[in-house]
């Protein structure tokens, strides 16, 4: 049985762990934050040194025999409920929040490793995760600006002229259309056009072609 000191000692780590992490989540404004990934640390901590340390009684006696390690392992797929919570569906088919989910994933790994005692291995994978969430994130930016397309998504007018407003968005000279998905609905019909994003400056002027067009409703771009 641990002494009462060494497991304040693990609690505490995990709680700091999960803090560093829930930190960078938090200065994005996500759902699961400081408070979130700490629970999830120190419970993952908590929940290894029951499985670890928690059928010594049991063990002890004879003919009996236990794997204390199923109960951390439901840990791993257990989280998959609360990271599922943090994963938003937006509409036009974007999804956000699986690096937080992943975060919280990675948060409950490095509570079973401090309640496991392995310390070294819980603050490695600490430093590398927060290097991961906050020192990448400019060379990802820099390569979305450089390679992720951009979407153009509009919705027309039950009565607008498809043939005019679709040489107005295929034919503008210096664009090149990656992909295009035309819609109809009772409300009119609903296209989406993916750019290269070399060409940001050409798809505002398309942009605001489009939103002096009376045949469309509704106009919209992103990355």
């Amino acid at each position: 049985m641990l002494h009462p000191s060494e497991t304040l000692i693990r609690l505490a780590l995990a709680a700091l762990f999960g803090a560093l992490i829930g930190l960078e989540r938090e200065r994005k404004d996500w759902t699961a934050g400081m408070r979130t990934h700490m629970m999830v640390c120190t419970g993952s901590c908590l929940i290894m040194l029951v499985s670890a340390y928690g059928f010594n009684d049991v063990l002890n006696r004879p003919n009996v025999a236990l794997d204390p390690s199923r109960v951390a392992a439901q840990v791993i797929s257990g989280i998959g409920f609360i990271g599922a919570g943090t994963i938003l569906f937006l509409k036009q088919g974007a999804i956000r929040g699986l690096t937080t989910a992943a975060g919280l994933w990675t948060v409950a790994a490095i509570g079973l490793a401090t309640g496991g005692g392995m310390y070294f291995a819980a603050g490695a994978t600490t430093l590398i995760a927060l290097v991961i969430l906050w020192a990448l994130q400019p060379l990802e930016r820099m390569f979305d600006r450089r390679f992720k397309q951009l979407t153009l998504r509009l919705v027309t007018k039950p009565d607008a002229d498809d043939s005019a407003l679709l040489q107005l968005l295929m034919g503008q000279p210096g664009i090149h259309v990656r992909a295009f998905v035309r819609e109809r609905t009772d409300e009119g019909c609903a296209y989406q056009l993916h750019f290269d994003p070399l060409h940001e400056e050409a798809i505002n002027h398309l942009v605001e072609q489009t939103r002096n067009d009376p045949a469309v409703k509704e106009v919209s771009w992103s990355r």
